[in-house]
């Protein structure tokens, strides 16, 4: 994953532009029938039950708008809420809260949904290993609220993006000519320009796995598709030389199937490509 300052940056990106789409020249609505000294308080209202994600997402937006505005919360990311539940108070200029809100219910809706799933995927991984990861399929834009969403939810992050790790899949490897040219091809790239970057290689079959382990520099191999008897036995092959990782199509049923075949990670898609907003809104008080 990328630094901490660069992720930061990914926020301040998302919420600068999410505002700049949302208001344009002026929220006119407001401006037209509320004063502009007028000050006010609203309360996030659950009406649904999950993992609660967002909060500190809302309060750099709140303050993106108006920065004297203040936050009173009764919850915390990651906690368990219910519906009736009141996650917090924020208090300002009436025309400033309501510049924020669509944006905070959005974003707090959909990383709530995230996390609320993430934290089922890693219940059903309890006692074992196995850690649950996503992917890029994420929501063009707002990546980083997505992976943000499933750190809150109990998971870890795959890469960010294509410049943080090299991962060669399928298509990679038949482009390149196959698993031990990509590879050995990907190393020379990687110390001519100098990086530090992990290498992932995708398995389609025992046969891949066993050429990726004679190859050097592999960080992590990715078992796509295997059954869990393959599974088991790409695990026993590997060892140590390698962390192993299964994807593609695990859902809530066969997840701890996978990770009782041994594997260090399992990716899944439908962390952040398959959810429902939890249900929240924004009430004066």
């Amino acid at each position: 994953m990328i630094s901490q300052e660069q992720f930061q940056k990914e926020i301040d990106l998302i919420i600068a532009n999410a505002i700049r789409e949302d208001i344009g020249d002026g929220d006119h609505s407001s401006l037209a029938c509320i004063p502009i000294e007028a000050e006010g308080s609203a309360k996030l209202l659950v009406k649904d039950e999950g993992i609660i994600a967002g909060i500190d997402f809302a309060k750099q937006v709140f303050h993106f708008v108006e920065p004297s505005m203040k936050i009173e919360t009764f919850f915390k990311d990651g906690d368990f809420v219910k519906y009736g539940d009141v996650v917090f108070h924020v208090y300002g200029t009436s025309q400033a809260i309501l510049k924020a809100e669509r944006l905070v219910l959005n974003a707090m809706q959909r990383m709530s949904a995230i996390a609320t799933k993430t934290k089922k995927f890693v219940d059903l991984l309890e006692g074992t290993k196995t850690k649950v990861l996503d992917t890029r399929k994420t929501t063009p834009g707002i990546r980083a609220l997505e992976k943000w969403a499933v750190k809150i939810g109990g998971g870890e992050n795959h890469r960010f993006a294509l410049y943080d790790m090299v991962m060669l899949k399928d298509n990679h490897i038949d482009f390149a000519g196959g698993i031990t040219k990509a590879i050995a091809k990907t190393n020379a790239y990687l110390r001519e320009k100098e990086k530090d970057l992990k290498i992932i290689v995708e398995a389609r079959n025992m046969e891949e796995v066993k050429e990726i382990l004679a190859s050097e520099n592999v960080y992590r191999i990715l078992l796509d598709n295997f059954d869990y008897e393959t599974t088991r036995e790409a695990v026993a092959l590997i060892g140590d030389k390698c962390l192993t990782e299964s994807s593609g199509n695990i859902n809530g049923e066969t997840i701890r199937q996978y990770a009782n075949c041994g594997v260090n990670f399992i990716s899944s898609g439908a962390l952040t490509h398959s959810v429902y907003n939890l249900d929240l809104s924004l009430k004066a008080i």
